[in-house]
């Protein structure tokens, strides 16, 4: 592995935290208007992040 996909693959853990730490801050009717469910934000800020 290069240094650079090490960074990349760290930056992208990194977002990955960011968008699971403020989306679980959100409330259940703030999450249903997004259409978001609360045991599906893992799987969004994972797509968030590949996207």
């Amino acid at each position: 592995m290069t240094f650079t996909s090490i960074a990349q693959k760290f930056e992208n853990w990194r977002r990955y935290r960011a968008s699971v730490r403020e989306l679980s801050q959100l409330s259940d009717r703030e999450l249903n208007d997004l259409g978001i469910f609360r045991a599906d934000i893992e799987f969004v800020a994972r797509g968030a992040v590949q996207a």
